[in-house]
């Protein structure tokens, strides 16, 4: 669980609950003013509907189901694939590449094990490199097309508030002869803003800001992982490997990996 999605959100709905309250309490009005069904439609009903005029449906359904990756998002520790892979650089080094056969059939990970099943059938190496990173480049347009998606919706939200604004402004101006009613029909046509910049600013921009933060760590990743593929199949020591892929880390995450010098250790310290 990503605890900073869900802190987040609860933070941030106490505080707009808060400041409604607050502020409620100190005028004339009251907390229900800030709930306008009418206005909760245009807002909320114009920004999907936008939304899924900009992108085809099967997208449009599969970026909410994205929404779950910022709550759960996938796990991925680079030492531990770091020391996976110097483990597999210490298999080929020891009993040839064509033993990684029988280490890729417990793999879990599915793009290391296509990676290894690449090098066990003797692919090019450049070869290998241009699937790998093929797969990682249209990975990462992927995931950057969920993050715009959110990215637009935030941009239409306020448009459709402000739209709503000018509909209750029209509608205001149409009856200036009632002056009584002025202030309460202005309310309303400023509330469908503030729904709109509650949608864009509470929700859809964090959202697509954090699925771009899921999204970067996880092509760093794999690109650890194609750095190390292809590091096996060059035929590397383990060492060398091991301190190459580490230099991809954060200083704070080097040390959990390989215990220093593991890699070489296991290969029986051969150059």
């Amino acid at each position: 669980m990503e605890l900073g999605t869900l802190v987040g959100m609860i933070v941030g709905a106490i505080l707009i609950v808060v400041s409604i309250i607050i502020t409620a309490a100190g005028g004339d009005g009251g907390v229900m003013d800030f709930l306008d069904a009418p206005s909760a439609m245009i807002v909320i009903g114009g920004t999907l509907a936008s939304g899924m005029i900009g992108v085809k449906l099967k997208n449009f359904l599969g970026a909410f189901k994205a929404v779950g990756v910022t709550f759960k998002p996938p796990s991925l520790d680079p030492a531990a694939a770091i020391d996976k892979i110097v483990q597999l650089a210490n298999t080929a080094r020891k009993e040839g590449v064509l033993a990684l056969e029988e280490s890729a059939a417990s793999m879990d990970d599915a793009f290391l094990k296509k990676g290894v099943m690449l090098i066990v059938d003797g692919t090019d190496p450049e070869l290998v490199k241009g699937i790998m990173e093929t797969e990682l480049s249209y990975t990462e347009e992927r995931h950057g097309g969920i993050a715009a998606f959110y990215e637009n919706l935030a941009t239409y939200a306020p448009s459709w508030g402000m739209m709503g604004t000018m509909i209750g402004l029209v509608l205001m101006l149409g009856d200036l002869n009632d002056p009584d009613n002025l202030g309460p029909m202005m309310a309303v046509a400023l509330i469908t803003t503030f729904y709109g910049c509650i949608i864009a600013n509470y929700l859809c921009n964090p959202i697509a800001s954090k699925l771009k933060d899921i999204s970067k760590e996880e092509i760093l990743f794999r690109t650890v992982m194609v750095e190390g593929m292809l590091s096996i199949q060059a035929g590397e020591n383990p060492r060398i490997i091991e301190e190459k892929l580490k230099s991809f880390l954060a200083p704070a995450l080097r040390s959990g990996v390989g215990g220093g010098g593991g890699g070489a250790a296991a290969a029986g310290g051969d150059e």
